[in-house]
Order: C-alpha cells, then structure tokens, then sequence
C-alpha cells in the first residue's frame, strides 16, 4: 500500500483534519470553529442551561464567558450592540443570558458605560431588573455607575409605567424595588414619581399616587368576588396583582379577559383557564382566547419567541403539568391556535424557490434540552424544520438514523415523514421515534450526490459535533458541486451554544445561523436566493 495516498484534501475521514483552520470537536471529529461574535450570539439566544451531551452546564458557561472577556476588551461596542439586538428582537426564548451578558459587561471598563447606559432597553420590566441585579453582583459593587443607572431607570418612566411595574413585579430573584431603591436612591421633582417611591420602600399611599396602585392596593384588602371584578374592570388590573384566592375564581378571569391578558400570560394560564371552564369545546371564550393566541401582531408586539409557544403547545396539548402541577382536558380549537401561534411567531417568511433539502441531526448528542426548557435540540430542530417545509414548495426533509441491524457507526439518511398539516406534538413523536446514531453531517451531501438529486440549497440542524463520516461535510458540498454542475448551498442551523460548525467561514456558499433565532427562516430563504 502506498501509505502517501492515505493524506487526502479532498475526502478526509471526519476523525482527522481536512483544513488546518479546524480544530477537534467534543466527539472526536475535526470541524471548523466560530469567531467571537458568531460565538456570542449562539450563547445569548439558546443559552447553557443544560450543558451539552459532552459539556457539563459549568464547562459550557466557563467558556462562554472567555468570548465575553474577550469582546468586553477589545469589541465592546460590538459586545453591548448584540446584546441589545438580541433582547429587542425577542430572539432568545429565556432572558437570562443578554442580562448575564450585559452584566458582565457593566463589570468591565472598556464596556461598562456602554452596558450601563442600554440597561433600560435590555432590562424592560421588574423582573429583568432584578435578574440583572443578582448577576452584576457576581462581578461588581455598586459604585457610582450601576447606582446611577438604576436610579434612572426609576427617573425616566412615567408615573403609570413605573406603577405598573411596582404592582406586577414585585419580587424576584431575592430582590424587592425597595431594595434597589435604598441602593440607588433615585431623586424626582414629579409628585407622582415622589409617592410612588414612597409607597415602594414604607408602604404609604400618598396623595399623588397612581391610580394602578390604589386599585392594588384595595384588591390586597378585599375577599369579595365582586370586589375583585370592579377593581380589575375599574384599574386594569392583571392576575399577577391580585391575591391568591381571586385567581381561583371565574368571574375574576372573565373579567381579566374583558380588560385583556397580555399574550405570554395568557399562553401560561391556559391549563387555569381550561380547568374554570372559560374554554369549553363551544362557546366560552374559546374562540375569542384561540384568535388572540394566533394573532401575528399581538406574538411581535410581546415579543412571544416560538420555542415558548413551542413549549406552551405542547404542555396544553398533553393535559398535563410537567411540573405535576395539575391536568386538564385540552380544547381542540385551543390546542389548533397554538399550533397556528407557532408559526405565527417567526413572522412572514417569503419562500426562495429554491430545491431544498432539510437534514435534521436526531444524534443522541441531540437530546439536550434549549435553553433549559422541556424541549430538545432534536425537537427543536424538527419544529424548525416544519417552518421550512411551511414555507418551501420545493423542500423535502430527512433524519440522520442508523442503517441495518442498528450499527451506530453505521448512519444513514431517512425521510422525515412529518408536515405541517401534522399537530405540532405528533410531527415531534416521529422525530423521537427515529433511532439515534452516529453523527455525520455530510450524509445530505453524499446521499445527493449518490443519488444525483437536483438541490440548491442543503439546511443542517445539527450540534455540529459531526465525526462518524469518510468525508468532510464541506468536502461533500465541493463534492457535489463538481459532481452536479449545480452551485449548491449549505446553511448549517446551530442546535447548542457551542464553538463548532461544519460551515467553512471562507466559503461564501456556506451559512452558519443561531437555531431557533426567530430571524433564522427568513435568514435561510434569503441567503438561498442569494440576497
């Protein structure tokens, strides 16, 4: 055997370098690593709670962190205006990472005037405010700086606004308004403003004071139900200011249905709902309730991000808590709306046109959970997947699965028999019924090629953690290229915050996209058409 024939640039096993650019992965194969800003955007949308299958939680923050030291030093605009996008955009399910992040920041130097001065817009209710607070702890005292930016995000709402969120965020994380107000001594010449500090730290009810927290106020001092419903109809009161008996009642909820719930508390206390018969098969306030749940403005406005509705339609549907907080019988016509919600979420999505073929990763390696919600990344990108299928005419999808007799080294391409005609929860089960195996994310490529399949534009969902192929994915795009005549695309769709990717960044043909980024099917279809 002529040993030198073994090294070979074009079709390299995936257990040994094809590009010097690459470095090994946590599985054992060799893929290409991402810069800092892609990096960052992957932790702040789909976080680390959870780990991965080969990273402890711990493991994974501790090297999220080191791109945050990094682009605190030397990118801190960069570092504060991605932050801010993210959070604005709604593109994370869950806060804590762009608070964590934004935390950090205000900890450092370079970035803490940036940090501190966006705190308002990254930190847009009570409950952010004090998440936030809890994390800069961990990096920071409360110098002159923080103490000024908290103060002004007090100053600068006006009285109502501030009310609001006095009454509805009270308490969290271990932290009160009346302990950030004795830390940041905020000073206002509005009278307003001036009662409502007043009544956060001694509890006195000035004569300046907002409406909203007198109407609080008297509903904390009332047991009676008609009491209840005048002061919800009267102030607008939502569930989270009432006590605890009111929430028990129907009249009550009807009447913070007549005043309007906000669309992710809604999606919450559907189970609530359901079991005070307000949502029966007919009648109710079925109807009313399943057309503000798919309203695409109202999902923008509040900012819903689909992997919540994802979650919230698949907790509904199986009538059951997680948390073994109760069951229910699920209305059909709810559980429908939420199935519409979800698409709804990610906004309009114009098709490419283009021949797609969707390659979903069902690896074991797959079945972490995002963001530390009861969905997997296996799940997710199956949910993600049927957007595209939604949205391209020309689309079909596939699953990495094990061949014959179950060999785990040995993996193989199967159509993934789901659609969007399907409920959300069933397409699901099939992706969970489909055995797991070796990951090797070449396969759409090869399998392609092998079959000389017409394709513009291959989309991976995958962890990237690929090893277990003879061929590089990108050799097998170059591969297919060649072999095709056909200027093929790959766009790989990350599933875990991790470094790696199977996109060679120097290939303008190939695109790396955070999964589950409410932008990332408008994002697919656009790099696909070439914008």
């Amino acid at each position: 055997m002529d040993v030198l024939r073994a090294f070979n640039l074009r079709r390299t096993e995936q257990t040994s370098r094809a590009d010097r650019r690459q470095r090994n992965n946590s599985a054992g194969g060799y893929t290409f690593t991402l810069d800092d800003s892609a990096r960052l955007r992957r932790f702040l949308m789909l976080g680390v709670d959870g780990g991965t299958y080969y990273a402890a939680p711990r493991q994974l923050v501790a090297e999220n962190v080191e791109v945050l030291v990094r682009m605190a030093e030397s990118e801190p605009e960069a570092l504060v205006s991605t932050i801010v996008d993210v959070s604005t955009r709604g593109a994370a399910p869950k806060p804590n990472p762009v608070l964590f992040a934004l935390a950090y920041a205000a900890s450092v130097p370079e970035s803490s005037a940036l940090a501190l001065a966006a705190l308002p817009q990254v930190a847009r209710t009570g409950t952010h405010l004090f998440l936030f607070a809890t994390y800069v702890e961990q990096f920071r005292g409360w110098g002159r700086g923080l103490r000024r930016a908290v103060a002004s995000w007090y100053t600068d709402k006006e009285p109502d606004a501030l009310a609001y969120q006095a009454v509805k965020y009270r308490q969290r994380e271990g932290w009160s308004h009346r302990d950030l107000l004795r830390l940041a001594h905020p000073v206002s010449t509005v009278p307003e403003l001036k009662d409502t500090y007043a009544w956060i730290v001694n509890g006195s009810v000035g004569d300046q004071v907002p409406a909203l927290i007198e109407g609080f106020v008297q509903a904390q001092s009332t047991t009676e139900v008609a009491e209840w419903v005048r002061l919800v109809h009267a102030h607008r009161l939502s569930w989270e200011m009432l006590p605890d008996a009111a929430l028990g009642e129907t009249a009550v909820w009807n009447a913070l249905l007549d005043v309007g719930v906000p669309q992710t508390a809604l999606m919450r206390q559907l189970p609530r709902l359901t079991r005070l018969g307000l949502l029966p098969d007919i009648g109710g306030r079925t109807d009313e309730v399943s057309e503000q749940l798919a309203d695409a403005a109202r999902l923008r406005k509040a900012r819903v991000h689909p992997v919540n509705v994802l979650v919230a339609q698949r907790t509904y549907a199986s009538g059951q808590s997680a948390r073994g907080a109760g069951t229910w019988s699920p209305t059909q016509t709810v559980a429908d709306a939420l199935d519409a919600a979800f698409y709804a979420a990610f906004g309009a999505v114009e098709p490419s046109g283009k021949r797609t073929l969707l390659a979903v990763d069902v690896s074991g390696s797959m079945g972490v959970p995002i963001s530390g919600l009861p969905i997997t990344a296996r799940e997710a990108s199956a949910a993600l997947t049927l957007v595209q299928l939604a949205t391209e005419p020309y689309a079909s999808a596939v699953g990495f699965t094990t061949g014959s007799g179950g060999d785990w080294h040995h993996s193989v391409l199967k159509p993934l028999r789901i659609s969007p005609r399907q409920r959300l929860d069933d397409a699901l089960r099939v992706v969970d019924a489909m055995p797991m195996s070796g990951t090797d994310c070449a396969l759409p490529m090869v399998h392609a090629t092998r079959k000389r399949l017409e394709v513009d534009t291959f989309v991976v969902y995958t962890d990237n953690e690929t090893w277990a192929g003879d061929i590089h994915p990108h050799q097998a795009l170059e591969a297919y290229r060649q072999a095709s005549g056909i200027a093929a695309k790959l766009v790989v769709v990350g599933m875990t915050a991790t470094e790696f990717s199977i996109a060679d960044p120097t290939d303008a043909g190939m695109l790396d996209v955070v999964g589950f980024d409410a932008a990332a099917p408008s994002l697919i279809t656009e790099f696909a058409r070439g914008i």
